[in-house]
């Protein structure tokens, strides 16, 4: 299974040319924006993955943000914006690895709130729990379409490891 995005939101693909939308990556929030966009001395949007926000915070404006605030920014260059791709950032990579993230922190066994407390504690970025347990139920509908259409091309082996990704996420 592979996530990937393009300029209409983020998908599953299960290999085989199907598709099917789960976006979380537009609803993840700068904390704090209030008091990054002073001391930027511009507005830009709160959205994490909006082009403006990682124009701004990605480039050597990054200076201009206190010492405190830098850290988290840094941790999350380095996790997500980190690829070779000649349109980085603004490629796929950082919504596919931001919502890898996502499900791995889930298939530690967290809840959606402590996924949300998480986030803020590792990038201090944030997203309503509800916007996560949607993402999370996309995500669980999806392994369940693709565990089915797995079962009608008689592949087993798929069906399987469609069926241990589900409850781990459940």
């Amino acid at each position: 299974m592979e996530i990937h995005s393009d300029s209409e939101g983020d998908f599953i693909n299960a290999g085989n040319g199907e598709i099917i939308e789960v976006s979380i990556t537009e609803r993840i929030y700068i904390k704090n924006h209030s008091q990054i966009c002073a001391q930027l001395g511009v507005r830009i949007p709160k959205k994490v993955f909006s082009g403006a926000t990682l124009d701004l915070l990605f480039t050597g404006e990054i200076e201009k943000i206190d010492e405190s605030f830098r850290g988290y920014i840094y941790a999350f260059a380095k996790d997500f914006l980190d690829c070779g791709c000649e349109s980085n950032p603004y490629c796929e990579h950082p919504e596919k690895k931001f919502m890898e993230y996502v499900l791995k922190v889930r298939k530690e066994g967290k809840s959606p709130e402590e996924i949300v407390d998480r986030m803020g504690k590792d990038y201090m970025v944030y997203s309503y729990p509800a916007d996560v347990v949607s993402f999370l139920d996309d995500s669980i509908r999806t392994l369940e379409v693709l565990e089915a259409i797995a079962k009608v091309e008689g592949n087993e082996e798929m069906g399987e490891s469609i069926r241990t990704e589900k409850k781990l996420l459940i």
